[in-house]
């Protein structure tokens, strides 16, 4: 290959790989005794290999195994199709030469059969004006582009398909669940599309806009009165106890995000979707704690693909509850739940950033103005920590981080309430038909 695009190094070996339209094609040269788990896999933390390769053999010979046993061999002039979770190795003593073509992408989605195939595939967009010379690339997830315009779509998805697979949840059953809006109107959405009633406990702490579009998918919502409209652990533990009992009390299937375990499966997809457009070049994630599934969910996918990937937890400065152990007010949507969420694993995270309310609310509206990204305030807050990230790690790191949702679900709240009075320059009174050439009609 005389001019590849990029030329990948490891002990043993090389890859030079270049891009056309819709795909890559790679030309690998192996040294006698190159063995992927060992050469390759452990620098990620991988002891098989997690992506299909396709091709032929140019020289020597190649052998190996897949993750369930099965063996196999190639050797000049074979094709060779491997699906993920293999490992393999050079034998003999000849350099082994492989072209491999990658799969081609679609141009376009394909079709879906109803609306929760557009669920997921979302865009990553790179920074271009909040990032300066010096700073590494930030890239950031645009997950408002999901049916309802949240990511929560994800996990709604997950843990009702679930309980639906465990006969928990039957046709002509109902749902129950407590949120603070996204996720409510997620489930609404979901249930919607297969036709389960849902009731939606929430509170006016949370953006009107949310509470409208789970009322326009047909919920019924219980409203809790918060103080102030502050988040606080007291508000979020009424929620969940009057969910319990209206779950309790009418036999609807409660949902019960925080303690639902299929609710991060919903959101491994997302780690390899980020891992697949960043072509692997991912050194840090970024994500705002609420119910802590997306954070465990992105990383836990993400490791699978490189072990040692610096993983950064977001919270509101008023109540780092995870890093700081104390908790209070705040008025950041959807993370900052005021106690630790019961699914929280630290391990999942390699350091902590706190971000206020002010902070949050401001970038997100600098992310209008700037990027024109519009999104809410806890999407601000990961930008934020995604910055001050980027300012550390230098030029040669890439750092991805979440846009959760859309700023439509926030027109209502300070985040976006007195945007049009800060932009308005004048007012035009209605011009009469003499002054625009009308003409009258009798």
């Amino acid at each position: 290959m005389d001019d590849p695009h990029e030329v990948r190094d490891f002990p043993r070996g090389r890859s030079a790989v270049a891009r056309f339209g819709r795909g890559t094609v790679s030309r690998s040269t192996l040294e006698p005794g190159w063995v992927w788990s060992r050469d390759v896999g452990a620098q990620l933390g991988l002891a098989w290999c997690p992506t299909p390769h396709f091709g032929y053999v140019v020289s020597g010979r190649m052998a190996g195994r897949q993750e369930d046993g099965r063996e196999f061999q190639y050797g000049a002039g074979d094709a060779f199709a491997l699906e993920p979770g293999h490992d393999v190795w050079v034998e003999g003593d000849e350099t082994y030469v492989s072209i491999d073509v990658s799969q081609l992408a679609r141009r376009f989605p394909p079709l879906a059969s109803d609306v929760l195939g557009a669920i997921g595939g979302t865009p990553l967009v790179e920074l271009r004006r909040l990032v300066t010379p010096g700073m590494a690339r930030v890239l950031v997830k645009l997950e408002g582009s999901n049916p309802t315009g949240s990511m929560k779509d994800r996990m709604a998805k997950a843990a009702i398909e679930a309980a639906e697979g465990r006969g928990t949840l039957q046709p002509g059953s109902s749902v129950v669940e407590y949120t603070g809006g996204s996720t409510g109107t997620s489930l609404a959405l979901v249930c919607a599309a297969k036709g389960y009633p849902l009731h939606i406990v929430t509170s006016d702490a949370f953006s009107q806009e949310k509470r409208d579009h789970q009322a326009a998918l047909g919920a019924s919502i219980t409203l809790v009165r918060s103080d102030r409209g502050q988040i606080t652990e007291q508000l979020i533990r009424t929620m969940i106890e009057t969910a319990r009992r209206i779950s309790e009390e009418t036999g609807a299937w409660w949902v019960d995000q925080l303690k639902n375990h299929d609710a991060a499966i919903g959101y491994e997809s997302m780690g390899d979707e980020i891992w697949e457009q960043t072509d692997g070049r991912v050194d840090a994630f970024v994500q705002s704690v609420g119910t802590a599934h997306s954070f465990h969910g992105v990383t836990t996918a993400l490791r699978r693909h490189r072990a040692d990937i610096r993983t950064v937890a977001v919270e509101p400065a008023e109540s780092p509850i995870l890093s700081e152990g104390r908790t209070g007010g705040h008025e950041i949507e959807g993370i900052g739940i005021g106690f630790v969420p019961p699914l929280w694993d630290p391990a999942d995270a390699t350091e902590f950033m706190t971000v206020t309310t002010s902070e949050a609310e401001e970038m997100a509206r600098r992310l209008a103005r700037e990027e024109a990204l519009f999104t809410g305030a806890s999407s601000g807050a990961n930008v934020v920590a995604a910055l001050r990230l980027a300012e550390r790690l230098g030029p040669a790191a890439t750092v991805v981080t979440l846009l959760v949702d859309s700023g439509l679900k926030y027109l209502t709240t300070d985040v976006y309430r007195n945007a049009e009075q800060a932009a308005l320059s004048d007012e035009v009174p209605l011009m009469s038909p003499e002054e625009l050439g009308m003409s009258r009609i009798s």
